[in-house]
């Protein structure tokens, strides 16, 4: 309370004194007499501006010098919030690798032939088929009866099974066998038309 009332009481004081000092017919003779030619310096050399009360810097309320801000002296920023962001880096998973299926197996199929006659009996052959592959061939029927029997046994052993000749050529390209000849040509056949249908 003090500190206002005296910078009030010291407020008034300059004031009044600027006025009786620019009103007074002394201070307009001095300024008259001067001359033109030389410039005006209000404020001596000798005496700081900080003395003066109208240069910057001064507050004329307190009647104290106030410090002035330089230009060097660095300014600091004021302080503020800083909030850290959350990340918004994604983490995605790895690929998992291709699952692997297995390759199917190849269907196992049997295959029966047409049925030939010739002049000892009936011929008819089935044949087992995996894949593409034919993997036993089985007559069926061949021709019974006296020698038939042991020519169609001949026929049999030479052709069928896993082991047979149709296994192994893969196809009804077969030799004949001795002696048994159109029972071979109507296996031939037969096997033909079973080779026919598996394709």
């Amino acid at each position: 309370m003090r500190r206002v009332f005296l910078a009030i009481t010291g407020l008034a004081a300059s004031t009044t004194a600027l006025v009786v000092f620019k009103g007074s017919p002394a201070a307009t003779q001095v300024a008259q007499n001067l001359p033109t030619a030389q410039p005006v310096n209000p404020t001596p050399q000798e005496v700081e501006p900080s003395a003066d009360p109208n240069a910057p810097g001064t507050d004329p309320a307190d009647g104290e010098p106030t410090p002035s801000k330089s230009a060097d002296s660095p300014v600091s920023p004021k302080p503020g919030k800083t909030t850290a962001r959350p990340s918004t880096t994604k983490t995605t998973k790895a690929p998992s690798a291709p699952r692997t299926t297995k390759a199917p197996q190849p269907t196992t199929r049997r295959v029966t032939g047409n049925g030939f006659d010739n002049e000892y009996g009936y011929v008819q052959v089935q044949i087992v088929v995996s894949g593409n592959r034919i993997v036993e061939a089985v007559a069926l029927s061949l021709p019974s009866g006296g020698e038939s029997d042991i020519h169609s046994g001949d026929v049999r052993d030479r052709y069928d099974g896993s082991g047979g000749e149709v296994v192994q050529k893969q196809n009804a390209n077969l030799n004949t066998v001795s002696g048994a000849t159109e029972t071979s040509n109507s296996y031939k056949q037969s096997l033909r038309s079973a080779i026919e249908q598996a394709i």
